[in-house]
């Protein structure tokens, strides 16, 4: 008669060998990478390949390749420096600075020749800056180096009143063109110079005696 069952009891060499088995694939799993390491070690590949290929035709191999990465680096800071947020805002600050000795009538002979030849942004300049040293020279503002466009229209709507608004409008279209990059225009210009015309009609207001 067969026995119904049979025996599970594993020898001890079977069951060393089935340890053994189940300890290697244990370890095999764990010491398989993960998706990222697979990941950032094909990444690496990728760039050692790259930078090998260009280093293969750049003078002086991997040492010419280095200078020519920084060169471009210094180049990119340069440009930026340049044209970029710094650089603007350095024109920026320059760009209403009165230049030289200009009288009040030579700055608004340069605005309409710039109106002539549709150079609108810098008759807007000029005929902003004619106004300013309109109100210095009858010495309503004290003559300033570096004085913004904004400054001087504060300090002259103090000084007459009823061109205040006026002024404050055409500090705003300066502002808007030179720094916000807004295209001038033919009106903007007509603005500015209609100001420049009250201006030298306005009474100033007369500042109370202590």
């Amino acid at each position: 008669m067969l026995p119904l069952t049979v025996p599970v009891d594993l020898g001890r060499v079977e069951a060393r060998r089935a340890a053994s088995e189940e300890l290697a694939k244990q370890i095999y799993r764990q010491a398989r990478p993960s998706l990222t390491e697979r990941f950032l070690s094909w990444l690496y590949d990728r760039i050692t390949g790259i930078a090998d290929s260009f280093a293969s035709v750049s003078p002086g191999g991997y040492v010419g390749l280095l200078v020519i990465l920084t060169l471009l680096v210094v180049a990119v800071v340069a440009f930026r420096l340049k044209v970029g947020p710094f650089g603007r805002s350095a024109r920026v600050e320059r760009a209403f600075v009165l230049g030289g000795v200009r009288s009040a009538p030579e700055h608004r002979a340069a605005a309409e020749a710039h109106a002539t030849a549709g150079e609108w942004a810098e008759a807007v300049r000029e005929r902003l800056r004619a106004v300013v040293r309109s109100l210095e020279e009858r010495s309503l503002l004290e003559p300033r180096p570096g004085r913004t466009a904004d400054e001087a229209a504060t300090e002259a709507g103090r000084v007459l009143p009823d061109c205040a608004a006026g002024l404050r409008e055409a500090a705003r279209l300066f502002d808007d063109i030179w720094y916000g990059g807004r295209p001038a225009s033919e009106q903007a210009y007509r603005t500015v110079r209609a100001l420049d015309d009250r201006v030298q009609a306005g009474r100033p207001m007369l500042q109370a005696t202590p």
